[in-house]
C-alpha cells in the first residue's frame, strides 16, 4: 500500500542551532544545515508525506515508545546544553494513524512498543534540530521514536526498524521516510577541554573507527557493519547505544541490504563526536536477515560493556 521513500543517518548536533546565532559560532555548520535541508528537499521530490525519527536523545527504560500526537508546539531549552540550546521555537503536524500502525505491526513482530497519540510528551531534539532545517514550513507530518534505549537489544531495535517498513508497505497509504538522528562516535570532550575540540573527535582511534564504518556504508559491506554493530556501539560510544542506527539497518533489510550509502555532509567533529549526514538507498527486501527477536550472549555483553 504505502512506500518508505528514503531512508538517511543524520546528524542534530546542537551547534547546528548554535550556528545560526549571531557570536563566534555563527556560520560554523552551515554544511550540516545544507544537508539537512537538501535530505528534507529530496523527500518533498519524492512525495514524502511523514518524517520518521529514530531519536537518540528520547530515553526509555523499558518497552519501545512512538509519539505520534496530532501537533507539537513549543519553546524548546536542552536540559543536557541549555548554553547550546534555549528557548529554540518548533512546530509541525504529527501522524497518529500511522504512529499507531507502526507500534502495532512492532508488537506483532514480539518487540512490545507503546504508541503516545494523547500525551503532553514533547519531542526531544534528536527531532527538533533536524526539523528545524528539514520542515520549517511544516510540509510533513513528524512521529518521533525512542532511541535512546538503556534496556534494550541491537537485535530488537532492528526488528522494530523491519515493522515500521512492514507497516509502512502493508498498512499504510502514503509515503514514509525514515531517519536515524544520532551521531557515530559519540564521546564527549572532558569537561572544561569542550572548546578545545569543537570542531575535533575525542581520539584518533575513535575517528579512525567512524572512517572505516563509512568506508563500508559507501562500499555495502553490510554483513561486516552488522556483524561489528554491538561492538562498535560499545567501543564507539554509539549514541544511544546505536539503537537508532540498528533500527535503521533493520528497516533496510540489515545485512542483507545491497544498497550503498551516499554521504551528503562530509563526517565532522563536533565537542568530540563523530558526525554525518548520509542517504541510503531503499531497495527490495524480504527481511529474512533481520535478526532474531531474542538476542545472544554476545549482544547482551555488547549492551552490558556499552553502559560500563
Amino acid at each position: 500500500m504505502g512506500k518508505l521513500a528514503l531512508a538517511a543517518k543524520i546528524t542534530h548536533v546542537p551547534s547546528i542551532y548554535l550556528s545560526e546565532l549571531d557570536g563566534p559560532r555563527k556560520g560554523t555548520r552551515q554544511d550540516a544545515i545544507d544537508g539537512l535541508k537538501e535530505i528534507g528537499q529530496r523527500c518533498r521530490d519524492l512525495g514524502v508525506d511523514t518524517l520518521v525519527v529514530f531519536d537518540t536523545h528520547w530515553l526509555v527504560n523499558a518497552n519501545y515508545h512512538v509519539l505520534c500526537g496530532p501537533h507539537f508546539k513549543g519553546l524548546y531549552t536542552s536540559n543536557e546544553l541549555p548554553h547550546f540550546i534555549s528557548h529554540m521555537p518548533f512546530e509541525f503536524p504529527g501522524n497518529p494513524a500511522l504512529g499507531k500502525l507502526l507500534a502495532a505491526q512492532a508488537n506483532a513482530l514480539g518487540v512490545e512498543t507503546l504508541a503516545h497519540d494523547a500525551t503532553t510528551l514533547e519531542p526531544e531534539y534528536g527531532t527538533l534540530v533536524p526539523m528545524r532545517y528539514m520542515n520549517a514550513d511544516q510540509h510533513f507530518k513528524v512521529v518521533s521514536i525512542s532511541a535512546m534505549c538503556m534496556a534494550h537489544y541491537l537485535n530488537d531495535s532492528a526488528r522494530l526498524g523491519w515493522a515500521v517498513r512492514r507497516a509502512v508497505e502493508e498498512h499504510y497509504d502514503g509515503t514514509v521516510a525514515i531517519l536515524a538522528s544520532g551521531s557515530l562516535s559519540h564521546r564527549f570532550a572532558q569537561n572544561g577541554l569542550a572548546p578545545d575540540y569543537a570542531f575535533r573527535i575525542w581520539s584518533p582511534f575513535l575517528e579512525q573507527l567512524d572512517q572505516e564504518v563509512i568506508r563500508l556504508w559507501q562500499a555495502g559491506e553490510w554483513q561486516t557493519f552488522c556483524g561489528m554493530l554491538p561492538e562498535y556501539a560499545a567501543k564507539g560510544h554509539g549514541e544511544g547505544f546505536m539503537h537508532d542506527t540498528a533500527m535503521l539497518m533493520g528497516a533496510l533489510g540489515w545485512s542483507a541490504y545491497d544498497g550503498k550509502a551516499e554521504v551528503i555532509t562530509p563526517y565532522f567533529g563536533a565537542s568530540g563526536t563523530g558526525q554525518i549526514n548520509a542517504v541510503f538507498p531503499v531497495t527490495p527486501q524480504d527481511g529474512s536477515a533481520i535478526p532474531a527477536a531474542q538476542a545472544s550472549q554476545a549482544n547482551a555483553a555488547a549492551a552490558v560493556a556499552a553502559r560500563l
